[in-house]
């Protein structure tokens, strides 16, 4: 028996954060999607969604084949709120005059004239910080709604109908430059849409083992295991549903970390007793990626050899296996396929775009829903430990999205014990934790150095290393100083091969946190 949840929709209208509205809500234990606000107004009574999010979005109201809602969601009776283009939306609909030409990003100071609903909890004396990022504004609310909040710029901030349960903000709650955004999150969810925070971690593995059982019924399953926190929350969530009808393979593909193999064999071995299959195909990998230097051509070499060794090595060890179970997260799907409709596509995944359409598995992605702190929840509850569990996210094409240009085995030997050094001085440091994600990029760029009095033409190797919440924005990390360089010395001392070390300082957008 699964559990019942409330459930929010979230309409995306292409803004970049809207898949940290999608977070916020599921902070507050409430379950969210994202989708596009083509969904018919039939579609969304069938989804019965408990509230409604209008995302924000780059386009004016005034565009031509504009984003827009059918004008009957308004009078459904269901709790919506609209932020930054959803605010315009909701006016424009209702009848009041959305302005061009007052254009606002960044800070900005709000103050409530309504402490109530949105803005339970606050004081009309006191300001507080607002992020705004927007082209076009509402100065006066539409007929049957009255002013929430205004700032010095803008005079109408926010509205509520008066006798409806629709709110709605210029700036963006979602994001953390606006300090009590959470708070008017989950002001609206609890003081106005009156949901029930019961998606829980706990509640998670209930549901998906019984939705996987459900799914697999009597057939067996295949595990692509690369040893990651992904692949094995995903493995143990079926092994917990199916038992001995999983078998676990782990492709040694030839583009993992140091030693990793090793490790991924003792655990799961020994400790989670799996069926686990090893195969080494790191010949056919390198085959395949001789020559190749684009990081897209790079995933779809990967993601169809990837198939083709399962489908074999599955064969071969008589499993009979008709599904394939992949750790795909929620950010793999929004940003392969744009999940959200208008909002761009950024890179296509290895576990998603990088798929053959003749592949002789039906898919099992029990973490497609989960954000990466969700899944690293979910391990908890599956009794994994804290320090696997706590690990780094590892791209599905191993190191060959970190060897920028051709991929070779010497260049691969370089990163790997490069990368070893770095993350060994991070947590020798105690900085591990503190971070999202640490690695090491080989750029396909010599430099003139100097060692031993002897001149060197030798790789640049860039460290990247990011805070984040959820992976769909980042900021690098400052380390100490005196921690960067003793990483940089005892690469270039101890990797043969790299004469210089660069530090990455890009935050995501505009970067993505890989570079590949």
């Amino acid at each position: 028996m699964t559990h019942e949840h409330d459930r929010v929709l979230i309409l995306d209208f292409g803004s970049q954060f809207t898949q940290l509205i999608a977070r916020r809500v599921r902070e507050e234990r409430v379950y969210s999607e994202i989708h596009p606000p083509t969904r018919s107004l039939e579609w969304i009574r069938e989804w019965a969604p408990k509230a409604i999010i209008l995302s924000g979005g780059p386009s004016s109201v005034y565009d031509e084949d504009v984003p827009s809602i059918d004008a009957g969601l308004l009078t459904e009776g269901i709790p919506i709120l609209g932020i930054c283009y959803g605010m315009q939306l909701i006016a424009h609909l209702e009848g009041a005059q959305v302005l061009h030409g007052h254009r606002e990003y960044g800070r900005a100071e709000l103050r409530v004239e309504s402490t109530e609903g949105l803005f339970a909890g606050f004081s009309k004396d006191d300001g507080s910080q607002v992020w705004c990022s927007h082209g076009d504004h509402v100065d006066e609310p539409p007929p049957g709604y009255v002013k929430t909040a205004y700032t010095d710029s803008l005079p109408c901030a926010g509205f509520r109908a008066i006798d409806r349960d629709i709110h709605a903000v210029q700036f963006h709650p979602e994001v953390a430059h606006t300090r009590r955004g959470d708070e008017i999150i989950s002001n609206f969810l609890f003081e106005v849409a009156h949901c029930r925070p019961t998606w829980t971690a706990g509640a998670f593995v209930e549901d998906t083992v019984q939705r996987i059982r459900d799914q697999i019924g009597d057939a067996t399953a295949v595990c692509g295991l690369s040893g990651g926190v992904d692949s094995s929350v995903a493995a143990v969530l079926v092994h917990r549903a199916i038992g001995d009808r999983l078998t676990c393979i782990f492709v040694d593909h030839g583009l993992l970390r140091k030693n990793e193999r090793d490790q991924v064999e003792r655990m799961f071995r020994n400790h989670y007793e799996m069926k686990l299959v090893v195969e080494d195909s790191r010949a056919l990998f390198m085959g395949d990626l001789r020559g190749v230097t684009d990081p897209e051509a790079k995933r779809k070499a990967i993601g169809k050899r990837f198939i083709q060794v399962f489908d074999e090595t599955a064969k071969r060890e008589g499993t009979g296996a008709t599904f394939l179970v992949q750790g795909t997260l929620y950010p793999d799907v929004i940003e392969s396929v744009s999940a959200g409709g208008p909002s761009v596509t950024i890179k296509s995944h290895h576990n998603v775009g990088g798929l053959p359409e003749d592949m002789p598995f039906d898919l099992v992605e029990p973490l497609r829903a989960l954000f990466k702190d969700e899944v690293r929840q979910v391990g908890r509850e599956l009794g994994l430990p804290d320090d696997f569990v706590g690990r780094h996210p590892f791209p599905g094409p191993g190191l060959a999205i970190r060897v920028l240009g051709d991929v070779t085995e010497e260049r691969l030997a370089v990163l790997r014990e490069a990368d070893a050094i770095y993350l060994e001085e991070i947590r020798e440091a105690g900085l591990y934790d503190e971070i999202w994600q640490a690695f090491a990029v080989l750029l396909p760029v010599q430099s003139v150095g100097v060692m031993g009095d002897a001149r060197t033409y030798e790789n640049v190797l860039a460290l990247r290393a990011v805070t984040s919440r959820d992976g769909m924005t980042a900021d690098w990390y400052p380390f100490p100083h005196e921690v960067l360089g003793r990483i940089s010395t005892r690469i270039i001392n101890e990797v043969r091969g790299v004469n210089r070390v660069t530090y990455d300082v890009s935050s995501k957008p505009p970067a993505t946190i890989e570079w590949e």
